[in-house]
Order: C-alpha cells, then structure tokens, then sequence
C-alpha cells in the first residue's frame, strides 16, 4: 500500500540517510522532502532518490505556515518527521537568531500546520499518524564523569542557544500533544556520525583536514565525551519510532559509545594511517593540535536508552570501530562529494569540533 511521509529537513545529513533507509524499506513509500538547502542541506544527498521517483524535493521553509498547509494538503501525508533544524553549537554561539527562526518558530509552524491537517481526518487516519519530531541529549545539559546518563525524566539545562533553542521545540510538542492531541513522538539521539555529514562537525572535519595535510584541531583538553551512534542506525530508530512510537512519548536514542574526543580523532588518525598513508610514514596523529576551547564547552553526554530499546525492539547494529571504519571509507571514496559541500564554505569562526548531529 502507498504512503507518503513528509520529511523536513531530509537533504541534510541524518534526513538524507533516513529517506534512503525509509525507500529501502518501504519501497512503496514516498518522501516528500521540504528542505530550506542552508549550507547544510545538501540536494545530492538525495540525487538517486529523486531520478527513481521515490522522493520529492521541495525547496522551503518550515516556518512558512502557507507553504506547510498546501503541502499537506496536497500530499496527505500518514508522518511527518521533523529533521529540519540548525544544529550546530558554534554557529549558534555566533549568531543565535537563525536557531530560534528554524528550531523554535519553525517546529510551531509545523505543529499548528499538523494541528489543523488532522482535525480534517477521520479517526482511522488520525491513529495512525505521527509528527515524529528529531531532537538531541543535549536539551539535559551537561555530565560530569560519575554521573548516571540521561534519561526520559532527566531535567532540562541547556547550556548553548542551540541546545536551548532544541529544548523549547521539545516542549512544544508536549504541549501540542495534551493540549490538542496532536500524536507527537520525540527522539532523543546522541552524537551521531557517518556519510553525508557536513564537514563542520567532528569526524568530518578531521578526516577532510587530515587528507589535505591540515591541522586537526582539539579543543581544549580533547576530554569530552559523547556517546556516538552510526546513523543508519538513526534512521532506523527513527523509523520505528514513525511506526510504533507512543503517541505523546520522548525517547532517549544511543549506542552506549561513550569516547573522548582525543580518543575518536586519534583512532581516525589511525584508520587513515592505514587507508591513506601519508608521505615519510609519518603518522597523522602528528596532525592534532589543540586549540582554545569552546564558551559553555559541555563536558560529556550520555544517554540510557532503555525505554526505546525495550518498547521498541530497537538495537544498534554498528559498533563504534566499525562504523568509524565505513565513514573514512566513504570520505576517501566520495571527493567529489567533499569538494561540493566544500565549496559551499563549511569553516565558520570557530573550528566544528561539535555537535554531530543532523
């Protein structure tokens, strides 16, 4: 059987890869995307998608109420799934607004928009639907080392406009839901990382800078930790939550990862020392230089993902290693890919040694 789902956000780094999972899937299926194409919304990333009819691109913004109406309308979507957003922390230290426009306005606009689609449907297609909306750990704040990790009831600190900004947009759909019944399902996911992702953050960032010979920048002591999951096996968390998630639930998503920084780029540097040598036998670990550390830097992450595996049956299949391994292999295989994002400016004022995320 047919059905559409309405992906926002779906040409950036987690959306694309769920759009690819969803069609593979469900091959049924089809994606219409509203993406804004920022810096990070990428349209290749969905470039076979498009050319074999599965998905749908169309160039927008969440926050323009009479676009998301005519869209709904129009296509009659059985989800929505919210990716679109600015995620990262250093752009959001430099310039808050654009979080606030898209993270905070963006996401009510959708949820009003989904408010009045519904109150046209009839029962039957009201419980069926989900507003799946993709939000990040990082609305609890901050852990120390000896603290358990977040979970569900963990209160909210956020300590960016970022993570402020994905906090506020976390209790609108709360409120949506009991004030309105609008069938909300929020995911919480830790860092994630894989192909696609825009060479401002992490990984990225360090393979592209170690292949051209560039420093690698660490910040501060290197110390922070994140719980990193592969995104593919995002997207099928996502997934799932889209068929099975209880309406009005949030969920933590990880993959019980926990790495410092220093340790994720130092096992990179050792990938790329085998897959891509550089000249002398020199190490690219010798490429790592530490650089004044972020405002407000949170120390570590974590999440326990009980709840979701549990209600779920939802699991990571990637190990760490394993997916770090499939990313470089990707980065190296795919510079044509590099060069186009790298031209659309990827290096703001501060060096992306961030936010994994979408």
């Amino acid at each position: 059987m047919s059905e559409t789902i309405l992906v926002t956000g779906g040409c950036g780094f987690i959306g694309s890869n769920y759009v690819r999972h969803l069609l593979g899937v469900r091959p049924q299926a089809k994606a219409v995307v509203l993406d804004k194409l920022t810096y990070a919304g990428h349209r290749p990333n969905l470039e076979r998608e498009e050319k074999a009819g599965g998905c749908e691109v169309v160039v927008g913004d969440i926050a323009d109420a009479g676009l998301v109406e005519k869209l709904l309308e129009k296509h009659r979507p059985v989800s929505i799934v919210n990716f679109a957003a600015e995620s990262h922390v250093d752009r959001s230290i430099d310039e808050p607004a654009p979080f606030l426009h898209t993270n905070v306005t963006g996401t009510f606009v959708m949820l009003e928009a989904t408010r009045k689609y519904l109150a046209g449907r009839g029962a039957p297609e009201k419980g069926l639907f989900r507003f799946v909306h993709l939000s990040t750990d990082e609305v609890h704040g901050s852990l120390e080392l000896s603290d358990p990790p977040f979970r569900e009831t963990s209160t909210f600190a956020p300590n960016s406009p970022y993570a402020a900004s994905k906090a506020a947009a976390d209790h609108l759909c709360r409120a949506y839901f009991r004030t309105f019944g609008v069938p909300t399902v929020v995911l919480r996911p830790s860092n994630n990382y894989g192909p696609n992702q825009f060479p401002e953050k992490l990984i990225p960032l360090a393979i592209l800078r170690a292949v051209a010979g560039e420093k690698i920048p660490v910040y501060g002591d290197g110390r922070q930790v994140r719980d990193w999951m592969y995104v593919e096996d995002t997207a099928r968390a996502v997934e799932a939550a889209r068929r099975a998630g209880g309406v009005g639930e949030a969920y933590q998503v990880g993959a019980d990862e926990e790495k410092e920084n220093v340790a994720v780029l130092g096992a990179l540097c050792d990938l790329l020392d085998r897959m891509k040598p550089r000249a002398g036998g020199k190490s690219h670990r010798e490429l790592m230089e530490t650089v004044t550390d972020r405002p407000g830097h949170d120390r570590r992450y974590a999440t326990d993902a009980t709840k979701f595996r549990t209600g779920l049956s939802w699991q990571p299949k990637v190990s760490f290693m394993e997916g770090l391994e499939k990313t470089v292999r990707w980065y190296l295989e795919n510079p044509s890919w590099c060069e186009s994002v790298r031209a659309k400016g990827y290096a703001g004022q501060r060096l992306g040694l961030g936010r994994s995320g979408s």
